[in-house]
């Protein structure tokens, strides 16, 4: 009896303290909570964060604290003695009294303060930074409100697009960083060594075009890279399963100095089994559409649009248009039913603009010479009237070769006019953000195309002048992709979609360089 009478009493200062007292919440947490109405036992708070301002008056002094779980201050009010030893930066942990705010305040509560405890003190420096300047500092750059804000978008989406392929089935895969092949072709790989490279061999490049000396690790025995796609190797999973996906570093090393370029970013990359090109544009379309969604009935969607967020001093007046254009592109999302036009549907377009004085361009568009990112904002705008393009039918020239043709009743040697059942998905202002295709699933049809990218080589059959299958193969470290249709292989496609891109286009933010948390790109890696 004694022992049950000891639990109640326990139970019941239980419950007095979660009623009476908070501690170890979130701001985020603490600033939706209201303030105790019977005075006699009010509300005590225990708020940890980082100092973000400190403004000091003569009989009291007013502290904005933060932690990184909101874009929003809790405003704490101090006695001047209290605040001697804080400034921007001092990590804190503050406790007292949770009150309602005077009428008229922006925060309609505050925390009146009793007693301060000093976690990690900071040099204090309060002061406008462009965002240029914050690339330079990426480990202090996390710190600010904005930066904050794009963490918990990026985790969010991850979230809420993990939530949207286990609905469907889809298979979560961890690909390999480090790779034995480059799967675009493009030659724009960083190559992955040892740290001991100056014990390792060298060795002359075949190719004409690059006679430098190449020096091959012998870590792996054979040069190795760093992945620039995660495709091939998803398209070795779908064969086992029916539909996978990742979420995962990609690098390239491209010299690009331009604000929609990294050398490491992420991919969110998918396979299905699947002979229609309309069944991957669906799962693109019906996944933006859903993290768009989730998205805007957040509280992040909902910082996002009332974020004090500025490029440069003395711009409060960008934040009314900002505000506008996150809606706009937000609906435009949304909205059902993005147009699907075929490639030369829309060089016709674009070469009509052109000729009718509509637009110039400074690259003329041609069939052949693919779309540049002036043809893509054109499009897009022209097409999608605020909604994203799907582009489809790429001539086979400016593509890679593991793309199946549009029509494989023609054959499996393709001609000049020949194209592959691919897309780019054009976002307007953006420009592509997604590319996906049906692969090529049939063996000799592969050899061929390999052959014509010089990704192979393989001698001829006398009679038909084609290669032979079981002929020995040199296929740039790509022989074991060739086994995934020597050994029975399956219709199938997949995308790649750009998540750094998508993320800043989702938050409004110019350059992916202040969407990535730490940006990589040529002549800049810090930390």
């Amino acid at each position: 009896m004694r022992h049950q009478t000891s639990t109640l009493l326990t139970r019941a200062a239980r419950r007095h303290l979660s009623k009476h007292s908070v501690g170890h919440k979130s701001i985020s947490d603490i600033l939706d909570l209201l303030p105790a109405v019977n005075d006699s036992e009010p509300l005590r708070i225990d708020a940890t964060g980082h100092v973000r301002t400190v403004r000091n008056q003569r009989h009291m002094s007013f502290v904005e604290l933060g932690d990184g779980s909101t874009s929003r201050s809790l405003q704490a009010i101090l006695d001047p003695p209290q605040a001697e030893n804080l400034g921007t930066g001092t990590a804190v942990r503050l406790s007292g009294v949770w009150r309602s705010s005077p009428s008229g305040k922006e925060q309609s509560h505050e925390l009146h303060v009793e007693d301060v405890q000093v976690l990690g003190p900071a040099n204090p420096e309060k002061k406008f930074h462009r965002a240029e300047y914050l690339r330079t500092i990426p480990h202090l750059r996390l710190r600010t409100p904005f930066n904050a804000l794009l963490a918990r978008l990026r985790s969010e989406c991850d979230f809420q697009a993990a939530i949207f392929f286990k609905d469907r089935q889809f298979v979560r895969t961890q690909p390999p960083i480090i790779t034995s092949s480059d799967c675009e072709g493009a030659g724009e790989v960083f190559t992955v060594s040892a740290k001991d490279v100056q014990d390792s061999p060298y060795e002359k490049s075949e190719s004409a075009e690059n006679t430098s000396i190449n020096q091959v690790d012998s870590f792996f025995r054979t040069p190795k890279y760093l992945t620039v796609s995660s495709q091939l190797h998803l398209e070795a999973f779908v064969h086992e399963h029916q539909k996978v996906w990742t979420l995962s570093p990609t690098f390239r090393a491209e010299k690009s100095d331009t604000p929609r370029h990294l050398s490491e970013f992420y991919m969110l990359e998918a396979e299905l089994r699947t002979e229609s090109l309309q069944d991957v544009m669906d799962v693109v379309e019906n996944l933006i559409q859903s993290l768009t969604i989730s998205l805007r009935k957040s509280n992040i969607g909902r910082e996002l649009l009332g974020m004090k967020h500025v490029t440069e001093p003395n711009q409060e007046k960008f934040m009314t248009n900002r505000t506008d254009m996150l809606r706009r592109r937000w609906q435009g999302l949304e909205r059902q039913l993005w147009p699907r036009i075929p490639y030369d549907k829309a060089i016709g377009i674009l070469q009509d603009a052109v000729k009718n004085d509509i637009v110039s361009f400074r690259y003329q568009p041609a069939w052949k010479s693919g779309l540049h990112l002036e043809h893509e904002r054109f499009l897009a705008a022209e097409l999608g009237q605020g909604s994203p393009v799907f582009i489809t039918d790429y001539p086979a020239v400016v593509k890679p070769f593991y793309m199946l043709p549009s029509n494989i009743d023609d054959g499996i040697v393709p001609t000049d006019s020949s194209t592959v059942a691919c897309f780019d998905l054009l976002f307007p202002e953006a420009g592509e953000v997604v590319g996906g295709s049906l692969r090529e699933h049939r063996l000799e049809a592969l050899l061929i195309s390999m052959q014509r990218h010089g990704l192979r080589k393989q001698a001829l059959d006398a009679a038909s002048e084609k290669p032979t299958p079981d002929s020995p193969v040199e296929a740039n470290g790509l022989d074991w992709y060739v086994d995934l249709r020597r050994f029975g292989s399956v219709p199938h496609g997949g995308f790649g979609l750009g998540f750094d891109r998508l993320l800043g286009y989702l938050a409004g933010v110019d350059s992916i360089r202040d969407v990535a948390p730490w940006p990589r790109y040529h002549g800049r890696c810090i930390c």
